[in-house]
Protein backbone atom coordinates (compact mmCIF):
# COMPACT_ATOMS: atom_id res chain seq x y z
CA UNK A 1 0.00 0.00 0.00
CA UNK A 2 1.01 3.59 -0.52
CA UNK A 3 1.86 5.96 2.28
CA UNK A 4 -1.47 7.79 1.87
CA UNK A 5 -3.44 4.66 2.66
CA UNK A 6 -5.02 4.37 -0.79
CA UNK A 7 -4.93 1.30 -2.94
CA UNK A 8 -2.57 1.58 -5.91
CA UNK A 9 -5.52 1.37 -8.36
CA UNK A 10 -7.34 4.23 -6.60
CA UNK A 11 -4.19 6.33 -6.63
CA UNK A 12 -3.67 5.62 -10.32
CA UNK A 13 -7.28 6.56 -11.05
CA UNK A 14 -6.82 9.83 -9.18
CA UNK A 15 -3.65 10.63 -11.13
CA UNK A 16 -5.36 9.82 -14.44
CA UNK A 17 -8.27 12.09 -13.50
CA UNK A 18 -5.92 14.92 -12.61
CA UNK A 19 -4.04 14.43 -15.87
CA UNK A 20 -7.29 14.57 -17.84
CA UNK A 21 -8.26 17.85 -16.14
CA UNK A 22 -4.80 19.28 -16.77
CA UNK A 23 -4.95 18.27 -20.43
CA UNK A 24 -8.33 19.99 -20.74
CA UNK A 25 -7.02 23.12 -19.04
CA UNK A 26 -3.92 23.23 -21.26
CA UNK A 27 -6.09 22.90 -24.38
CA UNK A 28 -8.37 25.69 -23.15
CA UNK A 29 -5.40 27.95 -22.41
CA UNK A 30 -3.89 27.16 -25.81
CA UNK A 31 -7.13 28.15 -27.55
CA UNK A 32 -7.22 31.40 -25.57
CA UNK A 33 -3.63 32.26 -26.48
CA UNK A 34 -4.27 31.44 -30.16
CA UNK A 35 -7.40 33.64 -30.18
CA UNK A 36 -5.53 36.51 -28.53
CA UNK A 37 -2.74 36.15 -31.08
CA UNK A 38 -5.25 36.42 -33.93
CA UNK A 39 -6.78 39.49 -32.26
CA UNK A 40 -3.35 41.12 -31.86
CA UNK A 41 -2.58 40.55 -35.54
CA UNK A 42 -5.93 42.08 -36.53
CA UNK A 43 -5.45 45.05 -34.19
CA UNK A 44 -1.94 45.63 -35.52
CA UNK A 45 -3.30 45.61 -39.07
CA UNK A 46 -6.03 48.09 -38.14
CA UNK A 47 -3.52 50.34 -36.34
CA UNK A 48 -1.29 50.39 -39.41
CA UNK A 49 -4.30 51.33 -41.56
CA UNK A 50 -5.18 54.18 -39.17
CA UNK A 51 -1.60 55.43 -39.16
CA UNK A 52 -1.67 55.45 -42.95
CA UNK A 53 -4.93 57.43 -42.97
CA UNK A 54 -3.52 59.94 -40.49
CA UNK A 55 -0.41 60.36 -42.63
CA UNK A 56 -2.61 60.89 -45.70
CA UNK A 57 -4.68 63.51 -43.87
CA UNK A 58 -1.54 65.29 -42.66
CA UNK A 59 -0.19 65.39 -46.21
CA UNK A 60 -3.52 66.71 -47.50
CA UNK A 61 -3.56 69.41 -44.84
CA UNK A 62 -0.01 70.44 -45.68
CA UNK A 63 -0.81 70.59 -49.39
CA UNK A 64 -3.93 72.68 -48.70
CA UNK A 65 -2.09 75.47 -46.92
CA UNK A 66 0.04 74.10 -44.13
CA UNK A 67 -0.67 72.46 -40.82
CA UNK A 68 -3.48 73.84 -38.70
CA UNK A 69 -1.13 74.42 -35.73
CA UNK A 70 0.69 77.18 -37.65
CA UNK A 71 -2.41 79.13 -38.62
CA UNK A 72 -2.97 82.39 -36.78
CA UNK A 73 -6.29 82.46 -34.94
CA UNK A 74 -8.83 84.96 -36.34
CA UNK A 75 -8.62 87.26 -33.29
CA UNK A 76 -4.97 88.27 -34.02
Amino acid sequence: MSSSGQKPDARLDELETRLAFQDDLIESLNETVARQDRELVELSRRLAALESKIDDLAEAATAAGGPAEQEVPPHY
